[in-house]
Formats: structure tokens, C-alpha cells, sequence
């Protein structure tokens, strides 16, 4: 009993201590975790859906119109807050163009248009601006209205809904766009055209696995937007094909757009004379109206190619032919003077053998 009273006083006085430290944890962690529960605090999320109108017809998904110079017609863009915080949304349209690698785009925020951009307008103005709460759904009626002086053709253009949050310092602008296109009727010229084309070649080590590198450039020179699809071959004499064509596609170039497209065609044998041959299908976007009869372009190249493959091989086999027939010769030489000399010594012991038998030798 005694050993137990003695090892219990040491626990005894750690009592106190250890109340007093987890009554000063507990102020810690009391101060510690409105900081942490406020840096780990959902923030507002942001969300954007805009589309057409629906109308009586299939579900739309850009603007299409045949405006006359002059005319205008009425429409409405569904914008919807799909975040988790009331927000302010504005809406505007403004002129689309094509990147360098083909992409849609349209200008920036603070550009101002001067196509078909600047022919709609929201009651008036070139933007309206609308408070939404999460959830929450407004129509956004527009007029698009060409000017007198519109030229025929396709225009191209956005409608853009827009909202603009602050990320600590920087204000951040994000937009959602829809395509936007107004053909004025007139005079239709789709016309794609390739320009500057050049080509060259890759041997392999294999004379008939190399590649030929076609580089060109595609120009919308009409006033219809096209798309296309292209076939890249590679003939020789009298046209026959040396490789398999290649298929590209080419995505919607605007009017006045250029492209340049580079093109691989593999399995190339070094057949000395190369043909490239590029052949373009212009096409139009399945919800776009026809612009009438669309017509393929063809260019070619031509590009001499020195077989040095194949001349090593021929020459690797005029050495391995030459070392064959020097080894035949020299073997045959060997061959007929053993035979001669083989010869000389049966005709030697034949005659030695017919000498009568005790005749003196000649002196």
C-alpha cells in the first residue's frame, strides 16, 4: 500500500499542470480557428449561360440573318446567372475575326466595332446591363439593324454577356459569347483561294519511308464564310500516286481571313521526280444559308528529289558485284594454271614411262 500512496503523489501534482496547459490550448485553438474556418470560407462562385431565343424552329445555337441594306429585324439573347452570388451582367455584340491559328474570335472589351458589331443595338444602345440573382433568367431583346451602305456578303459578329469580379487587385472580366452572322443579299462570291506554295523533302534511311512538307497559304478572297476540306498527295511520272493522300480539315475562315497550313505526307520514296498536289473543297457551316455553287482549287509543286539512298545502295552493289567477279577471275586463273600444271606433269611421267628398259640414258 505504501508504494501505491508514493507513486500517486507525482500524479497528484501533475493535475494542476495539465489543467492549466489545456486550458491554454483551448484559448489557442479558440483564436486560431476563426482565422482558419475564415481562409477556408466557400467563396462565390461565378457562372454564366447565354443562348438564342428559342423559337418555333430547331434549338439555335448562333444568329443567323438575311438583312437588305437599310433593314432591320428584332431578336433576344436568354442570359441566365448560373453562380452562387447575385451579380451584374453586361451585354453588348461586337465584330468576330479569325486568329492565326483559325480560331473564332471577337475583339476585346474596349475595342469598339465596325462591322456588323456596331449593327446591334439594345433599345438603342450598343449595351445593356442586368442584375441577376443565382438562378435567375433574363431575355435581352436587340435590333440588328444594316447600315445603308452594308456591302453583300457575310458579316460576322458576337453577342457577348459579360461580368466583371475583382481577384484581389486585378479586375477580372469574364465573357460568353455567341456567334453572330448577317448576310446581306447582293451579288455572293465564295471564293477560297491557295497562294505561295512551297515544298520540300525529308529522306529516311529507308529510300522508300520519306516524308514531303507541303507549306501553303489559304485565303477567304470572296465575302461568304467557308470551311473546307483538303487532300494532300504526292504523284510522280504520268501521275501515278507515291503515298497515301492526307485529309485536313479547314475550319470557318471570314472573309478577308488568311491561313497558312503546313501539311506531312509520309511514305515518300525518292523517286527523283515529286509532284505535291493540294485540292481544296470549300464547304459552308450545316446551319448557314447556301451561297450557291462552291467550287475546289487545285495547286501543285514540283521538286526534284537526288536518290542518295538508293544511289549508295546501287554503288554498295557495283563494289559487292566487282569484289565477286575479281574473286570469280582470280579463282578461274588458279583454276586453269593448276589444271596446266597438272597437265605438264601427266604428260611428263607419260613419257617417262615409255623410255625402253636398260637404254642408256642420252647424254
Amino acid at each position: 500500500m505504501q508504494f501505491f500512496r508514493t507513486a500517486a503523489r507525482p500524479n497528484a501534482r501533475l493535475l494542476p499542470a495539465l489543467a492549466a496547459l489545456a486550458a491554454a490550448l483551448a484559448g489557442v485553438l479558440a483564436l486560431v480557428s476563426p482565422a482558419v474556418a475564415d481562409e477556408q470560407a466557400p467563396t462565390d462562385e461565378i457562372g454564366i449561360s447565354a443562348q438564342p431565343q428559342a423559337g418555333d424552329g430547331p434549338l439555335r445555337t448562333r444568329f443567323d440573318y438575311t438583312v437588305a441594306p437599310g433593314q432591320s429585324l428584332d431578336d433576344a439573347y436568354v442570359v441566365r446567372n448560373e453562380g452562387s452570388a447575385a451579380q451584374t451582367f453586361t451585354v453588348y455584340a461586337t465584330d468576330a475575326f479569325n486568329t492565326d491559328d483559325g480560331a473564332f474570335a471577337l475583339l476585346e472589351g474596349g475595342v469598339a466595332p465596325s462591322d456588323a458589331g456596331s449593327w446591334v443595338a439594345f433599345s438603342g444602345q450598343p449595351s445593356v446591363q442586368v442584375d441577376l440573382q443565382p438562378g435567375e433568367t433574363a431575355t435581352i431583346p436587340f435590333t440588328v439593324r444594316a447600315p445603308d451602305d452594308a456591302s453583300p456578303g457575310d458579316h460576322a459578329a458576337g453577342v457577348v454577356v459579360s461580368v466583371q469580379s475583382p481577384d484581389g487587385q486585378v479586375l477580372v472580366d469574364r465573357r460568353l459569347g455567341t456567334r453572330l452572322y448577317v448576310r446581306v443579299p447582293g451579288e455572293l462570291q465564295p471564293n477560297l483561294t491557295i497562294a505561295g506554295l512551297s515544298s520540300s523533302y525529308t529522306p529516311s534511311l529507308n529510300p522508300f519511308a520519306g516524308e514531303t512538307t507541303v507549306t501553303f497559304t489559304v485565303r477567304n478572297a470572296g465575302n461568304v464564310a467557308l470551311s473546307g476540306q483538303l487532300k494532300t498527295d504526292v504523284r510522280g511520272l504520268f501521275g501515278i500516286a507515291l503515298a497515301a493522300p492526307v485529309a485536313q480539315e479547314v475550319s470557318e475562315m471570314l472573309p478577308g481571313s488568311t491561313r497558312t497550313i503546313t501539311t506531312t505526307v509520309p511514305g515518300v520514296g525518292q523517286w527523283v521526280f515529286l509532284n505535291p498536289v493540294v485540292t481544296l473543297y470549300p464547304a459552308v457551316d450545316a446551319t448557314a444559308q447556301n451561297p450557291g455553287p462552291l467550287v475546289s482549287v487545285t495547286r501543285d509543286a514540283v521538286l526534284f528529289v537526288v536518290p542518295w539512298a538508293l544511289l549508295l545502295l546501287v554503288v554498295i552493289g557495283l563494289a559487292v558485284w566487282a569484289l565477286v567477279w575479281a574473286s570469280r577471275r582470280r579463282n578461274d586463273r588458279r583454276a586453269q594454271a593448276w589444271l596446266a600444271h597438272t597437265e605438264a606433269e601427266a604428260r611428263r611421267k607419260a613419257e617417262a614411262e615409255r623410255e625402253p628398259v636398260g637404254a642408256e640414258p642420252k647424254a
